[in-house]
């Protein structure tokens, strides 16, 4: 069976380009995700790993939509390898049902990543500009004036951490942080 992988990184983004690619592959089964490619802890591509078995090749329209960085990438290869199940990548023209496909795999993996090291550390370099000139200052500091109430409450044991935390709309890491600061 010819199956589809199709990834954007939100939910803004469209999907259409890359079904019609699969489609005119062949493609008899899709499984679309909206989601950062940042792990390989998606809910869409659990399924699609989960479903493939020996025989299947699974198609998706570029390398970057099934894995961001090489160690990713090399480590699902390897789960569909298990599976006996084929990769193909329409854009990097990859096929892995030969040794020249998963090696050329390899190396547009390596290629990949390496780009987007390129392109962070060039978004460092600008912000390094950027913040010599007073042009940037980061993301503005999160306002909770009743940080110190509900603090206390939990102190007092009258509130967990976890419901201070939802009331406030703060993250957990911000949570203990002002905690921390707080206390000094």
């Amino acid at each position: 069976m010819r199956i589809g992988y199709v990834r954007v990184s939100t939910l803004e983004q469209k999907t259409e380009r890359q079904e019609l690619a699969l489609q005119d592959l062949g493609v008899e089964k899709i499984f679309i995700e909206k989601v950062s490619g940042k792990t390989t802890h998606r809910p869409e591509l659990k399924k699609m790993m989960d479903y493939v078995r020996d025989g299947d090749i699974v198609i998706v329209e570029s390398i970057s939509r099934f894995a961001r960085n090489a160690k990713d990438l090399l480590e699902l290869m390897e789960k569909l390898s298990e599976k006996d199940v084929e990769f193909v990548s329409k854009k990097e023209n990859i096929d892995t049902s030969s040794p020249s496909g998963r090696f050329m795999l390899t190396i547009f993996a390596a290629v990949a990543e390496l780009e987007r090291e390129y392109i962070r550390e060039r978004q460092r370099e600008g912000i390094d500009i950027a913040k010599k000139k007073g042009k940037y200052q980061g993301r503005k500091p999160g306002v909770y004036p009743e940080f110190e109430k509900l603090l206390l409450q939990t102190q007092q044991g009258k509130l967990t951490a976890a419901a201070a935390m939802r009331r406030l709309g703060m993250s957990k890491t911000t949570w203990y942080r002002k905690v921390r600061e707080a206390q000094l």
